[in-house]
């Protein structure tokens, strides 16, 4: 992937610049906001935006606005911020990124984030091919999910919420984009369905880092699948 990186600090800007470049991805590193924007502006080759919310000029957050109102919704866009609050979070995530991750970085995760992202925004992937995630086996042309051979006993709407989660571990998925992928309609707040099945797929799935799989629940933030490898940093 071609991915443009906004971070106004030259040592984070050349481990990030590093991190991609060593695996694979080309980086275009920016300083400043504008400049970004000025690159956006032009026809470019980026297929993942990476930003930093404290900027001099502009900050993270207006990008994502100017992107999401000017671009649209088919850039996958990512926060790696110093910033913790959960209401700045939300405040980025409404605004129109796709996921955010917490400095400092960690390149193991940052990757993985980030290869995630893009299974998600792209067309090339086959749908129904079986894949693998954690100590789980996923077959969505047969509709199974097998823990080391042994298939998993799920009701329908429990098999759906499963796969969209496995198919994007690192994803987060707030409870409005959950409810509208599984049940196509918005599910009030005041609603136990969702809490109900995200309960029922850790009982019946045994997620856990014992397999691999973490599942993290933020009732402000939304959902996350984590991959869980034995070594986190690097």
């Amino acid at each position: 992937m071609h991915i443009a990186s906004l971070e106004d600090d030259l040592a984070q800007a050349q481990l990030i610049h590093n991190t991609l470049t060593n695996n694979g991805h080309e980086c275009t590193v920016f300083n400043l906001g504008k400049d970004l924007l000025a690159a956006l502006s032009r026809p470019t080759a980026f297929d993942l935006l990476l930003l930093d919310w404290e900027i001099p000029d502009i900050s993270g957050l207006e990008v994502v606005r100017w992107v999401r109102a000017n671009l649209g919704y088919t850039m996958p866009i990512m926060f790696l911020t110093s910033r913790t609050l959960e209401e700045d979070l939300v405040v980025g995530l409404q605004a129109g990124a796709d996921d955010y991750m917490i400095k400092p970085v960690r390149q193991n995760e940052l990757l993985a984030r980030l290869d995630a992202l893009r299974r998600r925004h792209s067309p090339s992937v086959s749908q129904e091919q079986p894949f693998s995630c954690g100590a789980y086996e996923i077959d969505p042309s047969l509709d199974t999910i097998r823990l080391k051979g042994e298939k998993m006993d799920l009701a329908p709407k429990e098999y759906e919420l499963a796969l969209l989660l496995f198919r994007n571990p690192g994803q987060l998925f707030s409870r409005d984009v959950l409810s509208s992928r599984v049940w196509n309609r918005e599910i009030p707040a005041t609603s136990r369905t969702l809490d109900t099945h995200l309960s029922n797929l850790r009982r019946k799935l045994r997620l856990g880092a014992e397999h691999g799989v973490r599942l993290n629940a933020s009732y402000a933030l939304g959902y996350r699948l984590e991959l869980i490898t034995e070594n986190h940093t690097t």
